[in-house]
């Protein structure tokens, strides 16, 4: 999933800060569930290593906004008495650069695929313990030794999706297919779209038939005068809630994650759902532990909690992404499975490619897109 501070992957530099694992934080991360005893009815079967915590009853989670649902963190710290810090990012490289800066000793982040290469690269994460996350087998195959985490060794997935048309069709009757067809003069100021050079690249890239991932110099200066086109038409930049330009009525076209664009269709069918013609990006966002984790067997607690089926329905219910636990899937109802934001064909998912880590090139795409916003 996923305003754009840059990912200056200099980085390796600023990663390799992240191996020493350095001391505590300074505050708390922002937001606190309450904890309360364990339940009652929990059975250590139901969380596996439920006897196995960290001496200190805490765990600090910096994930997504619009992500982990309260109550879920509320079930998990009723039933493991572990209280859960929350504090959220926008992008990617928003949590890079919080962690680059040491601000806050995180034992789960949730970073996406490209990040998580790049993390792995760094030495950045610690290895999970596989006998201590047996509802790893709830998840479905598909999501299972990717490329960017061979194995599983580091990551266990969260939510996938992919980046999206959303059309108001009782403001715009014409037929919008791709984003050649968005971006259209006539349509200035009724655009919203992520806040992610990245994506904003990519979507140009896909135009221009250049693959995803091949990030250069003379493919950024390919791009340029598209991006330089399309960035004045666009009203609102906005990766935490794109939704919401949209359901004020401020504007009438939209480029948003995917989960974005269930909750619209599951609000009013007027939101239809499109999948750009020109191909998209198919994301896939994980928990991971960070080397400098001082509670490593709650952060594995907490990731075999969500890998309950019903656990992870819940978080399908409240940000209904593409949901990679096939055991979850299996409780959700077929009006949920038939969203077709949520759940793209197989047609669809043909067409979308996954981000790798593109190193210090990232520094160069966010300078290609901050300088066409200020002209």
């Amino acid at each position: 999933m996923k305003i754009q501070p840059s990912l200056l992957f200099a980085p390796f530099a600023a990663l390799t800060l992240l191996v020493s694992g350095c001391g505590k934080p300074a505050t708390p991360p922002a937001a606190e569930s309450t904890p309360a005893s364990p339940a009652a009815d929990a059975s250590p079967a139901s969380s596996a290593g439920a006897a196995q915590t960290d001496p200190e009853k805490r765990l600090n989670i910096f994930c997504w906004s619009e992500y982990v649902p309260q109550d879920v963190i509320d079930a998990f710290s009723k039933e493991t008495g572990i209280k859960v810090y929350v504090e959220n990012y926008a992008s990617n490289e928003e949590m890079l650069a919080k962690l680059f800066a040491g601000g806050g000793n995180y034992d789960l982040i949730q970073p996406s695929e490209y990040v998580i290469e790049a993390l792995i690269k760094a030495n950045a994460l610690r290895p999970i313990d596989h006998a201590l996350l047996p509802n790893l087998k709830n998840i479905d195959p598909k999501f299972l030794n990717m490329p960017f985490d061979p194995g599983n060794k580091f990551t266990v997935p969260w939510m996938a999706g992919s980046v999206g048309i959303v059309v108001n069709t009782e403001k715009i009757t014409d037929p919008i297919n791709g984003y050649t067809d968005v971006f259209q003069e006539k349509f200035k100021g009724r655009i919203v779209t992520l806040d992610d050079a990245r994506e904003l690249v990519s979507w140009g890239f896909n135009v221009l038939k250049i693959p995803t991932n091949d990030v250069t110099d003379e493919n950024l200066q390919k791009v340029k005068p598209l991006l330089a086109g399309w960035i004045p038409l666009i009203k609102v930049f906005d990766s935490d809630s794109p939704k919401t330009a949209l359901i004020n009525g401020d504007v009438d076209l939209g480029i948003v994650w995917n989960g974005e664009g269930a909750i619209l269709y599951n609000t009013d069918k007027k939101f239809k759902w499109v999948i750009p013609a020109e191909g998209t990006h198919l994301f896939v966002d994980s928990l991971a532990i960070p080397k400098g984790s001082t509670h490593p067997l709650n952060a594995q607690l907490f990731m075999n909690f969500i890998m309950r089926p019903e656990i992870n329905k819940m978080v399908a219910d409240a940000f209904p992404y593409l949901n990679p636990n096939a055991a979850g899937r299996a409780l959700m109802s077929a009006e949920q499975l038939a969203n077709p934001a949520s759940f793209p064909t197989d047609a669809d998912m043909a067409r979308m490619e996954i981000f790798n880590d593109i190193g210090d090139k990232a520094s160069n795409v966010d300078e290609l897109v901050t300088s066409l916003k200020v002209q």
